[in-house]
């Protein structure tokens, strides 16, 4: 888990600058009632798509980092994730409404979080989130993750965690 965590990084910052860093960090519930806390590293593509008055898509690189609090068989899980997530940002003014959806892939601790079993440690990540961009350094929102392992390998139960998060630029 440390070596991804450390490939995943080193990849994010030979390809980034380092003012393009956010720092996010969100709480949240799982789908079977546990908690999650996660910290997360965004690094920005500095680069944009599809530009009207209506708005544009950006995106960026995110490695994260997730604890799991959950269930009487696998409660104090760890999972490290990397995803590349696309944004669309709504309008021009200094505060900018934005939706999110992005798909990568995580590490985690065992092959279980909270009473449902992955089947491995392995497994994808599926985000979807919506928030608002205040100015060019801060965002907040709310954020849906699915974690699976797209049954690659029975079982394949998957687990969700609903988040609340906060970013803010380096």
């Amino acid at each position: 888990m440390k070596k991804l965590a450390i490939l995943g990084a080193a990849l994010s910052i030979s390809c980034l600058s380092v003012d393009a860093a956010e720092l996010t960090s969100a709480v949240g519930a799982t789908s079977q009632g546990g908690g999650t806390a996660r910290l997360a590293l965004g690094f920005d593509w500095e680069k944009s798509w599809f530009q009207t008055s209506i708005g544009k898509v950006t995106g960026y690189w995110d490695l994260g980092y997730t604890y799991w609090q959950a269930g009487d068989q696998a409660g104090g899980r760890h999972s490290v994730s990397f995803a590349p997530v696309f944004v669309y940002e709504f309008g021009e003014g200094n505060i900018k409404p934005f939706i999110e959806a992005g798909i990568g892939a995580s590490i985690f601790s065992g092959t279980n979080a909270g009473d449902q079993n992955f089947g491995s440690a392995f497994n994808f990540e599926d985000r979807i989130g919506a928030g608002l961009k205040i100015g060019n350094t801060q965002k907040i929102g709310i954020r849906a993750i699915h974690y699976s392992n797209a049954s690659i390998k029975q079982p394949n139960d998957g687990i969700e965690s609903y988040s609340l998060f906060y970013s803010h630029s380096l």
